[in-house]
């Protein structure tokens, strides 16, 4: 698209209407589908974990395989225009259909079909957004704007946080979950669709005759991997940290809703507040990486962080949800930034767009099959029985902080054997300079 650093203002406004639907439905997906699943079809943690791990699944299978496919196929209408078209409608009218599952009967017919539409959902999403949204993303910036262009994504990703836990708890005790549903699915259509619309692609380059298959089958033979080592060592340690976060996040408001009695509103609202201070955090935690080097802010920053999270099992009133759920998020918030610069670092330079599909594959599959399945475990072995809409209830116990604080520790392992490569992409950049100048 050029190498002007700014954003043509067509493109622009595609990536802020596409990116913010697409992170509205994820973030409702991935709380309030389970706040549904468990306040108006079943109240049974064991759903929820199945629910979480199965989209999980779809949702790398679909990123990986519908983004090799585009990646390989151009049509007349673009390479990513006809699945963003295609994906983002669907995905609007999958959403607000979900809750048709409470209309069933018996409650476990409901709560299967309710994770099968998720899976459909996740499905329609992730063909639309991660496979397609994020390759649009990448095709339409260049070196010099690209970075402009993530922030904005990023940005987006937290407004539709906030919003969502600011405004969904209300809305929903208000006028109830399907007009919430309608609301969230109309929203994904309709901005995603205008978005798609809007979307400028580049010229079409010339399709790579190398199989996908084949280059995946490089990417983990034992040459490749002994070379790179380091960059599976960060995936590895992502991937367990991940996985620690999945055994308590996708019964948070559950927990706070139910086990400590705050109303569903007033748990939102906590989130709300922990992810504001998350934003705050991650602004000095960038300039911190860049100055301490992503090695030293991630050490520091992970012990801080499960300690966090340990703390929330020792809550008691809403002052305290409030604090520790600040400090959680905040040392979560620098502990990705961290990370996520040291990842990048490492990647191998011809494959970073394939090494971006790995992070899906450790961050999502890994962490998100697992992990609620160990909450889930944790819930009915220690959680406490009560009877809610007239069926009996396990209520979600404090140990899924404090055993998914101890999961998220041993990610120190594979992170104690990796390097620093602050310093190394500075000598490498200096390097390129000087070569550059005795060049001209």
């Amino acid at each position: 698209m050029g190498g002007s650093r700014s954003l043509p203002k067509r493109v622009l406004l595609s990536i802020v209407l596409m990116g913010f639907a697409g992170q509205v439905a994820w973030a409702v997906e991935n709380q309030y589908f389970n706040v549904f699943l468990y306040n108006a079809v079943i109240p049974d943690p064991m759903y929820i974990s199945h629910m979480v791990a199965l989209s999980a699944i779809v949702a790398t299978a679909t990123s990986i395989l519908v983004g090799a496919y585009s990646d390989a196929r151009t049509t007349r209408w673009g390479k990513r225009k006809p699945y963003l078209l295609f994906g983002y409608p669907v995905w609007g009218v999958v959403t607000a259909l979900f809750p048709t599952a409470a209309l069933l009967r018996p409650a476990v017919l409901a709560a299967w079909f309710a994770i099968v539409w998720d899976c459909i959902m996740t499905f329609f999403g992730s063909t639309a957004y991660d496979a397609n949204f994020n390759a649009y993303v990448v095709d339409a910036t260049t070196v010099e704007n690209r970075g402009f262009a993530m922030g904005i994504v990023s940005l987006l990703g937290y407004v539709s946080l906030l919003l969502i836990y600011g405004f969904a708890g209300f809305f929903i005790e208000a006028y109830g979950y399907f007009a919430f549903f309608y609301l969230v699915g109309a929203v994904v259509s309709v901005l995603g669709t205008l978005g798609a619309l809007l979307a400028v692609e580049p010229q079409r380059r010339a399709e790579s005759g190398v199989g996908v298959l084949s280059r995946i089958k490089e990417s983990f033979s034992a040459e490749f991997v002994k070379k790179h080592k380091d960059v599976f060592l960060i995936l590895l340690a992502s991937g367990i940290q991940g996985m620690g976060y999945q055994v308590y996040f996708p019964y948070i408001l559950l927990y706070i809703q139910h086990y400590l009695g705050f109303p569903l509103h007033i748990a939102s609202l906590v989130v709300f507040v922990a992810i504001l201070s998350g934003i705050i955090a991650a602004i000095p935690a960038g300039v911190l990486v860049d100055r301490l080097g992503r090695r030293t802010v991630a050490l520091m920053a992970l012990p801080l962080n499960c300690a966090a999270v340990y703390a929330l099992s020792l809550v008691k009133g809403l002052p305290d949800a409030v604090a520790l759920g600040i400090m959680w998020v905040s040392f979560s918030s620098v502990l990705g930034v961290a990370m996520g610069a040291w990842l990048r670092d490492l990647y191998p330079e011809e494959k970073r767009g394939e090494f971006s599909g790995y992070t899906i594959l450790f961050n999502v599959a890994f962490t998100m099959v697992p992990g609620p399945l160990i909450g889930s475990w944790l819930i009915h072995a220690f959680g406490e029985r009560r009877l809610i809409n007239g069926e009996e209830a396990v209520i979600p116990a404090p140990v899924i902080f404090q055993v998914g604080a101890a999961i998220a520790l041993f990610s120190l392992l594979p992170m104690l054997k990796v390097k620093e490569t602050l310093e190394k992409r500075k000598v490498e950049r200096e390097s390129a300079s000087q070569a550059a100048q005795r060049l001209n």
